[in-house]
């Protein structure tokens, strides 16, 4: 019993020297420097997402459908087919177009065969006139053949043209009995079936180009002229994915009812796929930007006075009250209390004292300092072990 009563009290001993070891070392924090950010004054606008091209394909001729090459949700690129007319009519059309064009050919090479002999005849006969030796009469006649001949000759040229026009006519209306996709997209909707009649102008497919997509928001129109092109704009989608916009276009028409003007916005980047009509909401600038000096949300502690941060100054925490003003991103405004390139303690700040000596490391990331991982059981992060070896080296020194 009396051994049992020994070991107890020089394992207490022991704690109470190694927690007095402890107590004397620099407290190991992880910090970041304050900086000065650019921001704006903003409010949430509700916009959607558009697709930058969407296109209703029209079939450019009538006839029965004999092929419907997409499905709803199929994914083509630009030339794929949609669907293909009945084209055995217009193979027939072709056909003949060119047997007309060889017909008009032929016929214009005789004509020009016939003027050239007629105007070979004139010629003899202007030749003999002026030695008197053909009669008038013989001479008229000939002039009068000649222009007869030219006139043949045109109007053979003028049936080969038209033949030529013809061809291309009933080659441009077989051509188009295929439908194909005008640019890369997805199809939304299929118009037509296999073996109904299509009319000429009606819908075959709807496409939209899923790879430009773009942003139109419903914007109040006092802040419109505040929204500037080289400004980004951040957005949420209804899924919770961020966005980065930029402004196209403010179009000029206005809501009367709401007092709005339509704004597209292209999308620069965005944590997820959209979708056409996906919903989302726009943080938009209500003022030019300014300059303000940003603190991590991580560096705030609340104290007697209110909020309050510890500066790492000559390797020991100082306390400073804060005066915050607006969110930006995981960063606060600060009014006043701090100035950019102080070095904040983000990391191992709840149980600091002002005064207490610490061995300060820039912080690389989240997480709970390393006291807080050893008493979870939870592996340590990079930044965890970072704060554990600042008070090994503490220590060790």
């Amino acid at each position: 019993m009396r051994y049992l009563f020994l070991l107890c009290l020089s394992v207490m001993l022991a704690s109470a020297a190694n927690l007095s070891s402890a107590q004397g070392r620099p407290s190991g924090v992880l910090v970041e420097t304050v900086t000065t950010e650019q921001i704006a004054e903003t409010i949430s606008v509700f916009g959607e997402v558009v697709p930058g091209r969407e296109s209703r394909v029209a079939s450019r001729l009538s006839g029965v459908a004999d092929l419907v090459g997409v499905e709803t949700g199929d994914r083509v690129a630009e030339g794929d087919i949609l669907a293909e007319i009945n084209g055995e009519l217009l193979r027939i059309q072709m056909a003949q177009a060119e047997a007309n064009l060889a017909v008009a050919e032929a016929s214009a090479d005789t004509a020009a065969i016939a003027a050239s002999n007629a105007e070979t005849a004139y010629n003899r006969a202007e030749n003999l006139r002026a030695s008197s030796v053909i009669a008038d009469a013989a001479y008229e006649e000939r002039r009068s053949a000649f222009a007869v001949a030219r006139g043949a000759k045109s109007e053979a040229e003028a049936r080969v043209a038209a033949a030529r026009i013809a061809l291309r006519r009933a080659q441009y209306d077989l051509d188009n009995a295929v439908v194909r996709a005008p640019f890369d997209g997805v199809v939304i909707e299929v118009g037509t079936e296999l073996g109904q009649f299509v009319s000429q102008g009606s819908e075959v497919a709807r496409l939209i180009d899923t790879t430009d997509m773009e942003v139109e928001a419903a914007v109040p129109a006092r802040f419109v002229d505040a929204l500037r092109p080289e400004s980004d704009v951040a957005a949420l989608t209804d899924a919770g994915g961020a966005m980065t916009l930029k402004l196209r276009t403010a179009l000029p028409t206005e809501f009367s009812s709401t007092r709005t003007r339509p704004v597209i916005f292209d999308v620069l980047s965005s944590a997820q796929d959209l979708a056409a009509g996906q919903s989302v909401t726009l943080q938009v600038p209500i003022s030019e930007p300014r300059d303000v000096i940003a603190v991590p949300k991580d560096a705030l502690t609340q104290g007697r006075g209110g909020w309050q941060v510890f500066i790492a100054q000559d390797g020991v925490a100082q306390p400073r009250t804060v005066e915050l003003g607006q969110a930006i991103g995981d960063r606060l405004e600060v009014l006043s209390g701090l100035a950019p390139g102080d070095m904040v303690v983000v990391r191992g700040n709840e149980r600091l004292r002002p005064g207490q000596s610490i061995a300060p490391r820039p912080a690389g990331g989240g997480g709970p300092p390393a006291s807080e991982e050893r008493a979870s059981g939870r592996p340590a992060t990079e930044e965890q072990s970072a704060v554990r070896q600042a008070s090994a080296d503490t220590a060790d020194g």
